[in-house]
């Protein structure tokens, strides 16, 4: 199939493409990578009547570190960010995910803001966002403002995007030598959408840990932190004990489809949990 017609148009900077929202209201649609964009077009599952390409917005795909935090723009491509030295140095847990995202020539043209603006509930990078503590930047008619990953995914495709919003970028605190991270994930064949995955941090302190965050996607409508996983970890020298009780005390509301039922999805949670608690225990940022 091909996609319905529409008009298209370039914004020329944040706050011009702000106001061709506001001016085309639910008929526009921004236009980034266009990985997830462009096939629900050419299915016809969107019909926008204009598409507003934010491509040539300066600064938006800059990567850097300011101080403590890693900031990294909307527009930053898979690619780019893959193969950053400040990512890698100081965001080890997106440098452990970006291989598992689709195949190159996606992240050739895939951007963080998108994946991250579509919220896709088996998509990696939600999850670490989340699972870092993230902080989210987002211009709209009201001007800027920041919105914690915690608050960010409300449900399936939804976020706290407004109809008029632009994501701008992403700021995660940079990892400091007590943080440890792992990564891990499951699905049919490599680059495909995972059937479950798990993005986790933590902050170890003579060996006990502290400030757990475990995030699985893939398992539920959006990405989830697994909170009373964390509590059985938190604040203690882990052993199988802990281990055990954590993988017990996984109560995410599940979801079955095409892929897979919710108790194999429970199951596959819990052969995570112990495949990154692992990683976590040998691994130093």
């Amino acid at each position: 199939m091909k996609p319905a017609r529409f008009a298209y148009v370039r914004a020329a900077s944040v706050d011009d493409a702000i106001a061709l929202l506001g001016t085309h209201g639910d008929g526009a649609r921004l236009l980034a990578g266009g990985q997830s964009l462009v096939a629900t077009l050419n299915m016809r599952l969107s019909a926008p009547d204009l598409l507003i390409d934010i491509n040539g917005i300066a600064g938006l795909s800059d990567i850097r570190l300011n101080g403590n935090t890693v900031e990294i723009g909307a527009l930053a491509r898979h690619a780019q960010v893959e193969r950053s030295e400040v990512v890698a140095r100081h965001a080890p847990l997106i440098a452990q995910a970006m291989p598992f995202i689709a195949h190159p020539a996606i992240r050739n043209r895939g951007t963080v803001g998108g994946s991250i603006a579509l919220a896709d509930p088996a998509a990696e990078l939600p999850a670490c966002v989340l699972a870092l503590g993230g902080i989210l930047q987002i211009a709209g008619p009201d001007g800027r403002r920041s919105v914690a990953a915690d608050d960010f995914f409300t449900g399936l495709f939804e976020t706290a995007l407004g109809p008029q919003d632009m994501l701008t970028g992403v700021h995660l605190p940079a990892a400091s030598p007590d943080r440890r991270y792992g990564f891990a994930e499951l699905a049919r064949r490599h680059g495909d959408y995972a059937i479950a995955g798990l993005a986790a941090a933590a902050r170890v302190q003579h060996d006990v840990w502290h400030d757990v965050r475990l995030t699985f996607f893939g398992v539920a409508d959006r990405p989830l932190r697994a909170t009373a996983a964390e509590r059985a970890l938190t604040g203690h020298l882990l052993d199988e004990q802990h281990i055990d009780a954590a993988v017990a005390a996984l109560d995410l509301p599940f979801t079955s489809d095409v892929q897979a039922d919710a108790a194999t999805r429970r199951h596959l949670a819990g052969v995570l949990l112990r495949r990154v608690v692992s990683q976590m225990m040998e691994n130093k940022a």
